[in-house]
Formats: structure tokens, sequence, C-alpha cells
């Protein structure tokens, strides 16, 4: 048989990942650990445009770059929509997959049956949690994110409101305070299950401090009630351990006893890209997803780990491809070391999104165009032209742009960016329609696995089925 393409590269690396799949048995023994990575935000085109800017990054032309998640064997797609809206929010959908019941947009932890703000609703409709669970049977856990602590993904693993935004006592209605509900942050303190959280780490000082106390970088706290609830953390807990900055996550033994609290900022940890520019940043995702694990894997029983890169979706609602893009790649670090600290014989890990983005890519640009440049397309015998593509008004255009945001014009004819540096981390992506923030997206986001139980990630499911995955390959 000719095989025109026996020579080539891309023939011999098809050929190696058949045969490594083909050898590639799936492991069905008990998931001795869990570590469940989200990307918010994070839907196929950006990991797409991420893989390219990576690999552009590190000198490769980009396109055959893998970010490290995708050399996981295991591979789906999630339907992300709320029981009540077509295009989600991160409520429902981290509600869904830490849960395993899909439930309605704006609500943390609780089903579908409540009325959103409505406490009394919400009585009798907590929707028990992986992470609890996970306690429940004496297992170690532990939160990693880039968001305030009391923010809507990693709220689901340990609160229950039937508003999301009841991140503080401030932000609850005095007649919702009145039929018994609690503030997310409260919440935290009050973890109710097993030994309690072992490892939690993320921003949203302001939400656990009063508001006339001003902490160690200035930021000023939230709390109406004047309750210090980082004090009250470290009374319940006196063999446990509060850091708020980047120096004491180094110097933190990872034999030390107890548990860690880590609030690294008032609110978000600053962006990915912001990091070197700020004095007090906060660490990595990968720094804190590594001493997370540390932490945890000297618990012999074993451990369940939610970590999410949270700014994905904040550098998508600025419009920001550039800061999302970086968020991304700083997942596929902190993915790294998790897939370098542990064995897939023993521990599942699984890499999502909440929900995706408007980001497209689109055009047609030559192979290895900057993926934040503009279109550079392929003259009639294939190869690069010497000049931007135009468009019909005879303006070039870049290949990536959202469908909505602030990059788009409400007056005037659009912006001409031949002479604008349009990989500037303070570019703002062209967008059609005009909003102050980018919308989310409601098309399915990809699911990737490795470990025991990692080959039931398949097909198109439901996202609330990720949590059943948990809940099988742990045996619970």
């Amino acid at each position: 048989m000719y095989l025109p393409q026996a020579n080539s590269n891309w023939f011999a690396a098809a050929q190696e990942t058949l045969h490594k799949n083909l050898s590639l048995e799936p492991v069905k023994d008990r998931a001795k650990n869990i570590i469940l990575f989200v990307g918010d935000g994070m839907g196929v085109s950006t990991v797409t445009a991420s893989r390219i800017f990576e690999g552009q990054s590190l000198g490769m032309v980009g396109e055959e770059h893998v970010l490290s998640w995708e050399m996981f064997p295991n591979v789906a797609l999630s339907k992300t929509y709320n029981v009540n809206q077509q295009v989600p929010d991160s409520a429902g959908t981290a509600t869904a997959f830490m849960t395993g019941v899909k439930t309605k947009a704006g609500v943390i932890s609780v089903d579908q049956s409540v009325t959103r703000g409505d406490c009394r609703s919400s009585r009798g409709h907590h929707t028990a949690s992986f992470l609890e669970l996970s306690e429940q049977r004496g297992l170690a856990t532990g939160i990693v994110t880039t968001s305030r602590l009391t923010h809507a993904t990693p709220a689901t693993a340990y609160a229950h409101v039937p508003e999301r935004d009841w991140e503080s006592d401030v932000n609850i209605p005095q007649a919702e305070k009145a039929a018994g509900c609690k503030d997310i942050a409260l919440q935290l303190l009050e973890f109710p299950y097993g030994n309690g959280i072992e490892v939690a780490f993320g921003g949203g000082r302001e939400n656990f401090l009063p508001v006339s106390f001003i902490d160690g970088e200035g930021g000023e706290g939230k709390r109406a009630d004047k309750r210090n609830l980082i004090e009250e953390w470290k009374k319940k807990h006196p063999d446990g351990k509060y850091i708020w900055n980047e120096a004491m996550l180094n110097k933190l033994s990872a034999h030390s006893t107890g548990p860690v609290l880590g609030l690294f900022d008032a609110s978000h940890m600053p962006f990915e890209a912001d990091r070197a520019e700020e004095l007090a940043a906060g660490p990595s995702l990968a720094a804190m997803t590594e001493k997370a694990l540390q932490i945890l894997q000297r618990h012999s029983e074993g451990y369940f780990l939610l970590v999410e890169a949270a700014l994905v979706d904040k550098g998508h609602h600025a419009g920001s491809a550039y800061r999302a893009l970086t968020e991304t790649v700083g997942l596929a670090e902190a993915v790294d070391k998790a897939v370098k600290m542990t064995s897939r014989n023993d521990t599942l890990i699984i890499v999502t999104a909440d929900h995706s983005h408007t980001l497209t890519m689109g055009g047609a640009p030559t192979r290895g165009n900057p993926i934040l440049g503009k279109v550079v397309a392929n003259d009639n015998g294939g190869e690069a032209k010497t000049e931007y593509e135009k468009a019909l008004d005879n303006k070039p255009y870049t290949t990536l742009g959202y469908y909505s945001g602030p990059g788009a014009r409400v007056k005037g004819n659009r912006a001409d960016v031949h002479n604008t540096d349009t990989s500037a981390k303070n570019f703002k992506q062209p967008a059609l329609v005009p909003l102050q923030e980018g919308t989310h997206a409601g098309e399915d986001v990809a699911v990737y696995a490795r470990g025991p139980s990692a080959h039931l990630i398949r097909g198109v499911v439901e996202q609330n089925f990720l949590f059943h995955v948990m809940v099988h390959a742990a045996r619970f």
C-alpha cells in the first residue's frame, strides 16, 4: 500500500498515539484520591487558542503543541445548561458537577425547586456536595481557587444558599437573614462535616473581616456583623495555620499538622499576567495546587481536591484574550504538577469547565500566525502572504474575537487595528455586540480524565454526570 504521508512527523505521531491507546488498559480499581480541575469559562475555543498560545510562547509553531490534560486518554462533552437558563452561570453549573443535581442559575448547592433569593424555599432542599461526602467518609479535602473562596464555584463545595451573591452577611437582605440563611463565608467557618476542610486557598479576605478592619495589604473588611471570621477560625483550629501571602505559603511545611486557611487577596486574586507587577500578588495556581497536594498526601486514607482557574472567566468577561489564555496556561501548569505528583493507578484527575465563553477563532490565518495577531492568509500557492488580510471595509482583522463584550463599538465604524499591537495584554479583542462585560456561551464543554474510572468519561453527557463518576470511582 502506498502511504504518501509515511515519512511525515504527523504520520509518525499518529502511529505512536495509536499504539499507545491500544496498549492502555482502563483502571477499574477504587480511586483513593480524586482531583477535579475547573477552568471557569474555559470552552473548547479557549483550550485550542491557549494550546497555540503556549506553544508559540515556547518557540514552537504552535498548533502542534498539547496542554497537559490533552494527553489524558478519556474525553467527553458536557452539556452545561441550567434547568432554567439556556446559557448558564457558574453557580448552577458548579452545583451540577459538585452535587450531581442540575439546578437553576444563581443558586449554590440547592435543587431546582428553590426560588432564587428566597431563603424559606431552600429549606430541606440542600444537595450534598462531593467534598462533604468525602469528609463524612474520612477523606482529607481541599479547595484551591484564584477567585474569592466564597465565589460561586468553590462555594458549591461547602455552602448551601439560594443566592450566589450572599458571600458576606452584608449581602443578605434582613428578611432572608431572619428566615435563617447564613452567608457563604460563615458557612465555611461553620463547616460541620468530618474533621473539617484540610486546605482552603484563594482570595476573599474582605468577606471574613469586619467593615472596620484593615488587613495586612490595606484591604477593608465587609462584614456588617463586625465578626472577624479569620480570628474565629484560628480559635476553632488551634492546631491550624492561617496564611495570607506568597512568602507564608512558601514557608508552610507540608508536614505541619492541622488545617490551613490561605486568603491571599481581599477579593479575587490578580491575573497571572499581572502578578509580576503587583507587590502582593499572591502565589500562582500551580504553587497553591502543589502545596495543597503536599498537605493532603500526608493523609493515608486519601483525599479530594477541587482546583479552580477562576480568572479564565474574568479575562473573557473583560474582553481580554491575552489574560484568559494566560490563565488557561496557568491551569495547565497546575494540572502538570498534579500529574507528576500522583499515579494514574490510584488517583482520578478530571479537567473540565463550568461553561464556555463567546471567544471565536476564525479567518484563514496561515500556519503559525500569532494567535493574538491579525490574520495573514495564504496565497493561491498555499504560501503566507506578506500583508494582512482585509475585510470588506478594507481593514485587517484579528484571529480571535468575541460575540459580545467591551471590545465592540457602540457607534461608528469598526476600529482599524493595522498599527495596533493586538498581542498586548491590555488589548481588547473586537466584539460584535457591545456590552460592558462579555457573556458566557452555551455550547458543550470538554471533559478530560485520567486514572481510576476515567474510562467512564466518554460520549456526550449531562454535566451532573461527573459527580456520579466521582462517587463511583471513590466507591461511596
